[in-house]
């Protein structure tokens, strides 16, 4: 491989790549109970040890909390915004 007329690729900051979809881009991410509350903070205390799944902007900003994939991804379509899965 020649890595001489290699060109870079433009890189994002962490800002940049938050910003990327402006606010129509979301992600739906499975979490346990107890985690609730670091992405959650106002929410009050749930029993422990169940399967959620919260729905996130691409930012990371907290949407929905629910105990149903399918009801989180309804709600990010009626609020029209796009799922992305992230691994």
């Amino acid at each position: 491989m020649n890595t001489t007329n290699a060109k870079a690729l433009p890189s994002m900051s962490a800002e940049e790549f938050a910003r990327l979809g402006g606010g129509s881009i979301a992600y739906l991410r499975s979490i346990r109970s107890e985690q609730v509350g670091t992405l959650f903070p106002g929410a009050p205390e749930i029993q422990p040890g169940l399967n959620l799944f919260a729905l996130l902007g691409a930012d990371g900003t907290p949407i929905m909390l629910t105990d149903s994939k399918d009801a989180a991804l309804a709600n990010a379509q009626e609020q029209q915004l796009l799922t992305v899965s992230v691994h």
